[in-house]
């Protein structure tokens, strides 16, 4: 396996659900906290991105908490000040709004790594940038795209080798595509939790 580290995003502002959504309490636990446990059995080298790290204080999560470069940006910023940190050869990118992510899954796209920039699921056409592995060869077509006022993650993808992961191989993974299911309203948040008590 390639050397990898592991970044999520926390810099979210959460506008829609109205409040913190990387500590929604998932058994009594910080949905970051939760993300954390899963990526620790992937990395050593944990990155969250976070312009409010004493939010994370009492939690005393194994993680090095890092700001944007330029705060206010958006998230190809945050990956981008995410996987300059990073030890790794490769950044494992999640969001920290992710609670039912596929280790499977996740091992075969870092798996897919050598030989690609940018390892990213696709299915009907969308991508998932947030749950994504990068190569530290995209950090100058990022800072370039950045430069040029470029917010979205995938403007630089055209100066970059990019393996994508389509739906019949995310389906042997993860059938149920729950590891794409984030929370940004009230009713995604209704779906985590009624996917819980399924469990």
């Amino acid at each position: 396996m390639p050397s990898v580290s592991v970044v999520i995003l926390a810099g979210g502002q959460s506008r829609r659900l109205g409040q913190d959504k990387s500590l929604l309490l998932i058994d009594g636990q910080p949905l970051l906290a939760r993300i954390v446990d899963t990526m620790r059995t992937l990395s050593d080298d944990l990155v969250v991105v976070t312009n409010d790290p004493e939010r994370y204080a009492p939690y005393a999560l194994p993680v090095r908490m890092v700001p944007d470069v330029r705060p206010g940006v958006g998230a190809l910023m945050g990956l981008y000040s995410g996987l300059r940190a990073v030890r790794g050869e490769y950044g494992l990118v999640v969001g920290c709004d992710m609670p039912f992510l596929s280790l499977p899954l996740l091992r075969h796209l870092v798996s897919l790594a050598p030989g690609a920039d940018v390892v990213i699921p696709r299915m009907d056409g969308k991508v998932e940038p947030l749950h994504a592995v990068y190569s530290q060869d995209c950090l100058p077509p990022m800072s370039r795209s950045l430069e040029q006022g470029h917010r979205q993650i995938i403007s630089f993808f055209d100066e970059v080798r990019v393996r994508y992961v389509e739906k019949p191989e995310i389906d042997r993974f993860d059938p149920e595509h729950l590891s794409f299911l984030n929370v940004n309203t009230s009713q995604d948040w209704e779906r985590v939790q009624e996917r819980l008590t399924r469990f």
